[in-house]
């Protein structure tokens, strides 16, 4: 069992930069591969990037290549999302989740179990 705790949402203006954290509970966080998923009003929840539980391998969706830069940090079961150069089409709803099997590299092979329950980020133009 593992619990997730996003935080670091907020009203931005395009341009600016944002950094979420993802804050899991239980021993076997570094078990897992993480991801963070994005929903944005009236539109299904999209893949935004995904690392493997060493943290040696990441992806991202093509939309936020170059600009969003996530890693992880097992020592204190956090994840994180550094956003830069935001623009408008970057405001939803953000989720990370903890996916199997933990050296997976992409969402189409990983199953997400478990999810925190979003932090909004909305920015301005």
């Amino acid at each position: 069992q593992i619990e997730l705790e996003e935080s670091g949402g907020g009203l931005v203006q395009a341009g600016d930069s944002l950094r979420l954290s993802c804050a899991a509970s239980g021993r076997t966080f570094s078990s897992y591969a993480m991801g963070w998923f994005r929903q944005a009003p009236g539109k299904e929840r999209v893949f935004v990037a995904q690392i493997t539980a060493s943290g040696t391998t990441k992806a991202y969706a093509d939309s936020v290549k170059g600009r969003f830069t996530m890693s992880r940090d097992n020592a204190k079961n956090t994840v994180y999302l550094q956003m830069n150069s935001l623009n408008d089409e970057d405001t939803a709803l953000y989720y990370c989740a903890a996916g199997l099997p933990a050296w997976s590299t992409r969402p189409g092979t990983t199953t997400y179990n478990y999810w925190g329950q979003g932090t909004q980020v909305t920015v301005s133009s």
